[in-house]
């Protein structure tokens, strides 16, 4: 799958990627911008459905067996998995194959939403921290210089950190931060608060805009 921002994050660490590539999930996005990014490269596109960009059709959920037969023996030195982890039905079984396909000192890029809209291709079932990441794949080293987390907006990638993106109603905090757009926006929210204006949404006290995890792991 993929998005602009995915795209762009694997241009810029592109040297930490090395053939051969497998993709999962190529039936839809930017599989063939993230396959270009790559000329003259073995580079596989996997999907559960064929179509365009899909080189093997396989679901990584089977057993392994089944899924090192399909895949005759083949070992990888990068694996992109890019917005597929929310859905699938068992990611912890998928996470594990992915480790299991991979060669000594291997990397994945795992992106996956933190906050996202619904979105069935055909099924959503997850949402994910990078903790919850980290603990999909125990047998990875995942750098923290390189991980990083990105909303809809595209170029908009931050550190990940503990706010994860929230946007916090907070008049004073907003002012210690130098915001001041936010501290009006604000002290707005909490007069339209106090006549009782959309409660279904200003009774928050923070907000969350779409935000994927983008992670960067070596296999030990």
């Amino acid at each position: 799958m993929g998005d602009l921002n995915q795209f762009n994050f694997v241009r810029a660490n592109i040297d930490k990627f090395r053939e051969p590539y497998l993709e999962i999930g190529t039936r839809y996005g930017l599989t063939q911008k993230m396959r270009d990014l790559f000329p003259n490269s073995e580079y596989i596109g996997l999907d559960m459905e064929d179509g365009p960009g899909v080189d093997i059709v396989l679901d990584l959920t089977k057993d392994f067996l089944s899924v090192d037969k399909i895949l005759g023996g083949k070992r990888f030195n990068t694996i992109f998995c890019l917005s597929v982890l929310e859905h699938c039905g068992n990611p912890f079984l998928m996470a594990e194959n992915i480790t299991r396909l991979l060669n000594p000192r291997g990397v994945v890029y795992v992106s996956a939403p933190f906050s996202w809209k619904f979105h069935a291709y055909p099924c959503d079932y997850w949402r994910f921290t990078p903790e919850g990441i980290k603990r999909l794949f125990p047998e990875l080293a995942f750098d923290s210089q390189t991980d990083n987390m990105s909303t809809s907006e595209i170029g908009d990638t931050r550190s990940i950190d503990d706010t994860l993106c929230s946007i916090r109603f907070s008049v004073s905090n907003s002012l210690d931060q130098k915001k001041y757009a936010m501290a009006v926006t604000t002290a707005i929210i909490k007069l339209l608060r106090r006549f009782g204006f959309a409660p279904w949404l200003l009774k928050y006290r923070y907000l969350f805009p779409p935000v994927m995890i983008n992670m960067v792991g070596m296999k030990r």
